[in-house]
């Protein structure tokens, strides 16, 4: 057990140095002065230029310079953005959290849609029921991201006008910053205004967030079901109906625990495609997330911000898909060709 926990640490370790080195090597193939690109500071004057050299360590190697490169990372020195001028570190502080928010919401929704409808169409297996819902996960995937962003906002914010079109909250609220998430820092506020401002900011939420949802949706239910038409004709829930037990006993002490624990890995990827949909949806909907950022910051050619962007967003999925299939061996210890012999 320990082992498979240390292997999944020196994964997670190798995989972001790997990303640092992946980082510090982008900024000398981007177009301009591979200087510019790692600082963010347009060097007007040789004395200034000699400075940021020594700073990253250019003219000592380039072994010293990425060890340099490394250590200003991980002390939070990304550099500058060359168009806000302020510390791309911060910014990303600023914007990820609204994007993680956005792709965990829409996440929650694609397990609690998903999951029951993957386990009945499991559970029906070609009957009607499984025909059906299969029907509806495969338009559900087919469907492009911003082909439904914007069918949802000519429907229930154009034509109806139940729903803002856009924006994390209306402009009458000014709530402080303290976590990222909105709905979070509404709750810690001691503004007088908190029930209207949490409740205009779920209805900022819908939009994007059912947008965002629909295509995880359907891979949940693909995933579910496949996972549970091979948990129920295994041998041991045959051998459990034979035990007289029932088909509620049989789904909760067996069908369920077996069906979901191998797929866990597998969901944890779907939030993969949650951050990269999220980056289409959060320009769709002016969302303040760094998806937008990451978009502006491509348009405008802003190379300090489009480096900083790829290295967070990627260490954020990497580190949340490794986390999960670590807390599913710890919770889950036995081997993979074990799983299923447990009764």
């Amino acid at each position: 057990m320990l082992i498979a926990i240390g292997r999944r640490l020196n994964l997670l370790v190798i995989t972001l140095f790997i990303l640092c080195l992946a980082s510090y090597v982008l900024a000398f193939m981007l177009p301009g002065d591979a200087l510019t690109n790692l600082s963010g500071i347009p060097a007007s004057s040789d004395d200034q230029s000699h400075q940021l050299q020594l700073m990253y360590a250019l003219n000592e190697g380039w072994l010293n310079g990425f060890w340099t490169y490394l250590k200003l990372t991980l002390a939070g020195d990304w550099g500058v953005s060359l168009n806000s001028r302020t510390p791309v570190f911060e910014d990303i502080l600023q914007l990820l959290p609204a994007s993680i928010e956005l792709s965990l919401y829409a996440m929650v929704i694609s397990l609690v849609i998903g999951l029951p409808l993957g386990v009945l169409a499991g559970l029906k297996h070609r009957s009607y029921t499984d025909m059906s819902i299969l029907s509806i996960s495969l338009a559900g995937f087919s469907f492009p991201v911003f082909w439904l962003s914007l069918l949802m906002i000519l429907i229930f914010a154009l034509q109806l006008g139940y729903l803002p079109m856009s924006g994390r909250i209306s402009l009458l609220y000014d709530i402080p910053y303290e976590t990222g998430f909105i709905l979070v820092d509404i709750l810690r506020s001691d503004l007088p205004f908190k029930d209207a401002a949490f409740e205009d900011a779920l209805r900022h939420l819908v939009l994007p967030t059912l947008s965002l949802s629909i295509v995880t949706t359907a891979l949940v239910i693909r995933l579910i079901r496949r996972s549970v038409v091979s948990v129920y004709s295994s041998d041991f829930i045959k051998a459990a109906y034979t035990k007289g037990l029932s088909h509620v006993q049989v789904f909760w002490r067996h069908g369920m625990k077996n069906a979901l624990l191998p797929i866990m890995p597998q969901l944890a990827m779907q939030f993969t495609v949650l951050l990269t949909n999220a980056m289409i949806v959060e320009v769709i909907f002016s969302w303040p997330g760094i998806g937008e950022w990451l978009i502006q910051a491509i348009y405008q050619r802003d190379f300090p911000a489009i480096r900083g962007g790829m290295l967070a967003v990627s260490a954020v999925v990497v580190t949340f898909t490794i986390s999960v299939d670590l807390v599913v061996r710890i919770l889950y210890p036995l081997n993979k060709r074990l799983l299923y012999a447990q009764a």
